[in-house]
């Protein structure tokens, strides 16, 4: 929609892997989009091809086997993974967010045990925070992981985890003194195969999404050893936590606006072809002045994105700004997202089109990575 347009932070290197993310998705994720939705998630097989194609963890150090880029080839994937369709793949949880936690926090130990066989797609990454009675407050989760020698015992609930039936590597937060309110809480990495108290729940019927093994997690007497407390030292987990919630909020970010952009083209194009009184819909002048609105919107939306991202690569961006970029961008998605779905007309409300696939699966954007009523909260605290 933009052939002249580059993100100012882009260089040659993220131009290459645009054009190779590109074309992987296309042909490799977007054909299969009915499919994943049927079995409710994506062929275990996809996290290892798309690991081959170099696509996994573009920002985790060489040494532990990632790309040693920076979030400008993670924001690059995200985008090209929804210009390509997809409301399926869980790339961001594992590779933008959950990696992170890891690279960020753990010992040198656990970044070699672990890191490697994320960046290559052997093993699949999660995160379960989200509790039935603990979204947003993550002080108020009830999951408790007691010392027991050299294991921790974990019981308790998780519910809205991404990845969950294909996730080999778990970070669950727990709290390990339950007097000490957020310098209580801490994170472990569950290495889950074959793991006793470990249960699978349901996989959840979601409004859109529906190829994103989206699943409750039950623990009940769950030993992990105390070497997967991740950092190794108690009492961190909620510091880790906030430490990285802005990265999970501007990757949301990323993929909102991108999503803007992929109803858009998808508008316009339906709109130069469906007819209606023997003219092109696009002659209209009401469709007209509604895909210039939408096009302009979207190319504010990716300069104030671009904006985010390269104060993330230079290390300077702050929570409230990454809670506007969430907030605003996802707001701008399912506003973008409606009103080009209008375009297409009773075929707009039809799963087989993109369009539809793309409006039933932005909804959740304003709910998940801290809601955006609590993203008003935190950026006004900064006023």
């Amino acid at each position: 929609m933009f052939p002249d347009y580059r993100s100012p932070w882009e260089t040659e290197d993220h131009a290459l892997l645009r054009q190779h993310a590109r074309e992987f998705f296309r042909r490799e994720a977007t054909p299969n989009q009915a499919r994943w939705a049927a079995q409710h998630e994506v062929d275990r097989e996809f996290w290892a091809k798309t690991g081959d194609a170099g696509l996994l963890c573009l920002d985790v150090a060489e040494e532990f086997g990632g790309g040693g880029g920076n979030f400008g080839h993670e924001a690059i994937v995200q985008q090209e993974l929804n210009l390509a369709h997809d409301t399926a793949f869980g790339f961001s949880v594992h590779s933008t967010i959950v990696a992170h936690y890891i690279s960020a926090f753990a010992t040198a130990e656990q970044k070699q045990r672990w890191l490697p066989k994320c960046a290559s797609g052997e093993s699949v990454l999660a995160i379960a925070m989200t509790e039935p009675g603990a979204g947003s407050d993550l002080q108020g989760v009830r999951t408790t992981a007691v010392r027991d020698g050299d294991h921790y015992v974990i019981n308790g609930s998780k519910t809205f985890i991404s990845n969950a039936s294909h996730c080999d590597l778990l970070v669950v937060v727990a709290k390990t003194d339950p007097t000490q309110g957020a310098k209580g809480i801490s994170l472990f990495v569950v290495e889950t195969a074959g793991l006793a108290g470990f249960e699978r729940g349901r996989v959840l019927d979601k409004i859109g999404q529906h190829g994103q093994d989206t699943r409750e997690l039950a623990f009940t007497d769950m030993r992990v050893p105390a070497e997967n407390l991740l950092g190794g030292v108690e009492g961190q987990g909620f510091y880790q936590m906030m430490e990285q919630l802005q990265r999970e909020r501007l990757i949301i970010g990323v993929g909102a606006i991108a999503v803007a952009e992929a109803a858009t083209v998808e508008a316009i194009r339906y709109a130069k072809q469906r007819e209606a009184f023997r003219k092109p819909v696009l002659d209209f002048q009401h469709t007209k002045f509604l895909l210039a609105e939408c096009k302009t919107e979207v190319l504010a939306g990716k300069t104030f994105i671009d904006h985010c991202v390269q104060r993330q690569i230079d290390g300077t961006l702050d929570a409230a700004t990454a809670s506007m970029a969430k907030m605003w961008s996802t707001d701008k998605q399912c506003d973008i997202v409606d009103r080009c779905l209008q375009v297409f007309g009773g075929y707009g409300y039809m799963m087989e089109y993109p369009i539809a696939q793309m409006y039933a699966a932005s909804r959740v954007q304003k709910i998940y990575g801290g809601t955006n009523e609590i993203m008003k909260e935190l950026i006004g605290r900064s006023l």
